[in-house]
C-alpha cells in the first residue's frame, strides 16, 4: 500500500498541486487537506480517493498557488484610516508613510473575502487529481511486482528446507529407533519384540510429518496462486501465512531432531520476512 503520486497544474492565475502518500494500514485513514474555499466539495473527493486506494494511511493535499493578478484579501480602507486617525491624535506631526506601515499591520486592517467556487476551476482541479491518482496507483503496481517476486522466492525458500527436513526423516526415525533400543538394553530388560514392534509404531506415529508436510505443501502452492489472481488479496495472504506457520510449528514440535529443528527456524525466518511485507498488500 505504499505509494506516492503527484501531479500539477498551470491555470491563467493559478498553480494547482496535488500530492498523495500512502502507507501501510489495516484499513483506509484518510487526512485531507484543501485550501478552506473549497471545503464543501471535500465528501466527494473522499469518495473519490476511497474507491481509488481502498486501504491504506493517506495523506491528500491540494495546494494552489496563486500565480496571476489576483488577491482574496484586500485593505479594510475604513479601518486603515481610522487606526491612522487615532494615531495622528497621538502623534501630530509623524510621517503618514511610516503611519500607514503601521496601520496595515493593525488588527482587521486585510480582509479576507469568501470566493465562490468556480465549476469550470473545480473541474480542472479533479483532472489533476485524477492524474495523482493514476501516478499513486501505478507506484503502487511497480512495488507490488517486486513484492511479489519477493514472495516467490521466499515461499520456494521455505518449500527448499521443507524438502530438506523431509529427507532426514528416515534418518531421524532410526535414530529414535536405536536410542529407545539401546535404553531398553541398558536396563537389561526382557522384551516381546512383536509388543515392542507394535509401541514403536505406535510411540513413532506421533513424530509422524507427513500430514504437515502435505498441508505445508498445499498451502505453499495456495499462496502462489492467490498472488497470481487479479482480486485485492492482502487479507486473504494474511490468512494463508497464518495457516503456513501453524504447520512449520508443529513440524518443529514433532522433529526431535536437531538439523531437521535448525532447518525449522529457517522455514520461520522466511515467513516472518514475509508477514512483514504481506502488510503492504491491498
Amino acid at each position: 500500500m505504499t505509494g506516492f503520486g503527484k501531479a500539477s497544474k498551470q491555470l491563467s492565475t493559478k498553480k494547482i498541486t496535488v500530492e498523495v502518500k500512502s502507507l501501510n494500514s489495516k484499513g483506509l485513514d484518510l487526512n485531507v487537506r484543501m485550501p478552506s474555499v473549497y471545503r464543501e466539495m471535500e465528501l466527494g473527493l473522499r469518495n473519490v480517493i476511497s474507491q481509488k486506494l481502498e486501504r491504506g494511511k493517506v495523506d491528500f493535499s491540494i495546494y494552489i498557488e496563486v500565480t496571476g493578478e489576483e488577491t482574496s484579501s484586500k485593505i479594510n480602507v475604513p479601518i486603515v484610516r481610522g487606526y491612522i486617525n487615532q494615531m495622528k491624535a497621538v502623534i501630530p506631526n509623524a510621517d503618514e508613510t511610516e503611519l500607514m506601515k503601521m496601520a496595515v499591520r493593525m488588527p482587521d486592517a486585510l480582509k479576507t473575502e469568501r470566493d465562490e467556487i468556480d465549476e469550470n476551476e473545480w473541474n480542472e482541479i479533479l483532472k489533476v487529481v485524477n492524474d495523482a491518482m493514476k501516478n499513486i496507483a501505478s507506484f503502487r503496481l511497480d512495488e507490488g511486482k517486486s513484492l511479489e517476486n519477493e514472495f516467490v522466492t521466499r515461499i520456494e525458500n521455505i518449500r527448499n528446507y521443507m524438502n530438506q527436513a523431509v529427507s532426514m526423516d528416515a534418518e531421524r526415525i532410526e535414530t529414535v529407533k536405536n536410542r529407545l533400543r539401546t535404553a531398553l538394553e541398558e536396563l537389561e530388560a526382557n522384551v516381546d519384540e512383536n509388543r515392542f514392534e507394535q509401541e514403536l509404531i505406535f510411540y513413532l506415529e506421533k513424530y509422524d510429518i507427513t500430514e504437515e508436510r502435505v498441508r505445508l505443501e498445499n498451502h505453499l502452492n495456495y499462496f502462489i496462486e492467490t498472488i497470481a489472481g487479479t482480486e485485492a488479496n492482502g487479507r486473504k495472504l494474511g490468512f494463508i501465512t497464518q495457516e503456513i506457520g501453524r504447520e512449520i510449528n508443529t513440524m518443529g514440535s514433532k522433529s526431535n531432531h536437531s538439523e531437521m529443528q535448525k532447518l525449522v527456524v529457517m522455514m520461520k525466518d522466511e515467513l516472518e520476512k514475509i508477514k512483514e511485507q504481506v502488510l503492504n498488500v491491498l
